[in-house]
Parts: C-alpha cells; structure tokens; sequence
C-alpha cells in the first residue's frame, strides 16, 4: 500500500485551523457587546466610588472644622473660669464695702476721765436716724393708702311690683315707685308683664350701696303707694 492510500485511509482533518479561526471569531463576536457592557458598568461604579469619596472628604473638613471651633471656644470659656476664680466674690466685697470699721481714737498719756468721750460702741444718732426715716415711711405708706379710694358694696336688685286690678294706671304706679329716692339708690329700666286676667305688673331695676339701702326698706317705702301696689317681691338680687 502506498503512502496516499494509507493517509487516504486516515481520518484526518487537513482544514481544521480555518474552522479553529472561524469559530473564535464567532465567539468574540457574541461576546464583543457584553465586554462592553461590563466595561461601562464598572466605569460607572468607579465614577459612584470617586464621588462619595469626594463627599466624604468634604464632610471630613467640615468635622474639622468645627472641632476647631468648640476647642476655640473651650480654651476661651477655661480663661474666663481661671479669671473668676482669682478674682474675690462680689458679696464678699459688697459686704466690705457696706461694713465699714468704726475708727476709735484714743489718746494716751490722758485722765481716767478722758475714757467717758470715747465711743466704742457708737452714737445714739444713728439709731434715732433710722426710726426717724422708719417713722416717715410709714406715715408715707399711710397716707398714701388713704388717698386711694374705698370699694364700695354695691348690688343689683330687680323687683316685681303688682297692683290691684287692671284697671290701675301703670303709669302713675311706675312714677310713685320712681318717686322713691334714697342716698345709694339710682333706678333702672322697667317693663310691664302680663300676670294673668289682663293685669299686668311692673318690673323695675335699680342698682343700691349695700351699706346704705337693703330691700326691706324698699319694699317699705315702694307700699306706702297702697292705692296702687299690692305687693312687691324681689325678682332677682346680685351684687356687683
């Protein structure tokens, strides 16, 4: 047997580098977009990545910044403590200055007699100085709680007035009870209500100082009519 007839007899695949080449095109082909994809994913996370990072160094100067400050402020507020602390309190200097030490002269060489005229205890003159000015304040405060006026206790009464029969003038009824004045009374508006059979009955206010008019000397005086009332009953009483 010749040798073309053994490699004719041979499975052998003469062209299989053409097919290699084309079956690696096809597959960078398919692959080509998605290569790209990823690319441009990864650029974009990279932008995402550098922008935080931008961000975070920004809020890191603005920590920094305002550490700066509260340590500014610390350094400032431990200065003024240390001046305070040096400084004496102010009651303790106010007391100073309001307890001052009576000075005591004394002489020497002098007679036993000379001890009467010093003062170690102080003069009589203050204390009469200050209840003096004691005195005057208080007839001050009274004086000028006098000027300022008493309240006075004042009510508001509405009283029903009832005559005999419908045929009673209403009118001269209203201006007989009217007619009845007193220090501390002043009248009020009236109006006239049906009681029943047509009679009707005046109803009048007034405004009285309770240390000075009371109902009962209302009623008493408002009776003394006794052609024209009947009765008179209290309505309605309130103070003011």
């Amino acid at each position: 047997m010749s040798g073309l007839q053994c490699l004719a007899s041979e499975k052998v695949w003469f062209d299989k580098h053409r097919y290699d080449e084309a079956e690696r095109r096809l597959y960078e082909g398919a692959n080509g977009p998605a290569t790209q994809q990823q690319q441009s994913s990864s650029n974009a996370g990279d932008q995402e990545l550098v922008s935080r990072m931008k961000s975070l160094e920004l809020e890191n100067q603005t920590l920094h910044k305002v550490v700066v400050e509260m340590k500014a402020a610390l350094q400032r507020l431990e200065s003024r403590v240390a001046v305070l602390e040096k400084s004496p309190a102010p009651a303790a200097v106010q007391c100073a200055k309001t307890a001052p030490v009576r000075q005591v002269k004394v002489e020497n060489g002098g007679d036993e007699d000379d001890d009467d005229d010093i003062d170690l205890f102080g003069s009589d003159d203050d204390d009469e100085e200050a209840e003096r000015l004691k005195q005057e304040r208080l007839d001050a405060y009274a004086a000028k709680k006098a000027k300022k006026p008493a309240l006075i206790a004042k009510s508001s009464i509405l009283l029903d007035v009832k005559p005999w029969d419908d045929e009673t003038d209403m009118a001269k009824l209203e201006e007989c009870v009217r007619s009845v004045q007193m220090d501390g009374l002043l009248w009020g508006a009236s109006k006239l209500l049906p009681v029943g059979y047509g009679i009707k009955k005046l109803q009048i206010s007034c405004v009285v100082e309770d240390d000075k008019v009371g109902t009962d000397i209302l009623e008493e005086e408002i009776t003394k009519f006794e052609d024209f009332v009947q009765s008179v009953d209290v309505a309605a009483f309130n103070k003011i």
